[in-house]
Formats: C-alpha cells, sequence, structure tokens
C-alpha cells in the first residue's frame, strides 16, 4: 500500500473557501485502478496558516504514479483554482510505504 499526501500551508482566514474548493471539486478519482480512498485533513493552526493536507490511498506506489501521468489527474487538477492570496506557498508532496 502507498500513501500520497500534499501538505498546504492556507492563509488565516481563506480556510473557508480552501474547504469549498475541495468539496465542489470532482477529483475524477472514481474508478482510478488501484484508488482506495481519499480524505482532506485540516491541521494546526500558526498566526499565519493553517495547516492542510490532501491524504490518498493506493494499493501501490505504482498505481498512484499511473494515475498521476493520467488523463484524470490533469481533469482533478485542471478544477483546483482557489482565490488569490488562498494558499501560502506550493504544496509539499509526501509519499509513504506501509510497512505495517
Amino acid at each position: 500500500m502507498f500513501i500520497a499526501m500534499n501538505r498546504f500551508r492556507i492563509a488565516r482566514g481563506r480556510e473557508a473557501d480552501f474547504e469549498e474548493m475541495w468539496r465542489r471539486r470532482d477529483s475524477h478519482l472514481a474508478g482510478v485502478p488501484g484508488f482506495r480512498e481519499f480524505h482532506l485533513l485540516r491541521g494546526p493552526a500558526g498566526d499565519d496558516a493553517t495547516l492542510y493536507a490532501s491524504h490518498t490511498v493506493w494499493d501501490s506506489r505504482e498505481a498512484f504514479e499511473a494515475w498521476t501521468r493520467s488523463e484524470a489527474f490533469r481533469r482533478a487538477h485542471a478544477d483546483a483554482r482557489a482565490p488569490a492570496g488562498t494558499y501560502l506557498g506550493p504544496p509539499r508532496f509526501e509519499g509513504f510505504e506501509v510497512v505495517l
């Protein structure tokens, strides 16, 4: 199993905009080979940002990487526009192989 996460720093006061964007967005993950589940996680809030992570579970790293090269990936990310000033920097990707 493989877990793919993107961490986002979202400007304080823009959390509702960010969450609504994810609620409205079509992830295009249904039916993608190897996809198991998705969660959007809200983490701690600091003085200037709230931390979020998108969390997907895949059968394997290979299944995840195949999705990143797919038309479904391109369609999902075409809908990922948030109002200016929402993001404090680019997302940070983290991938994890499940060992237990």
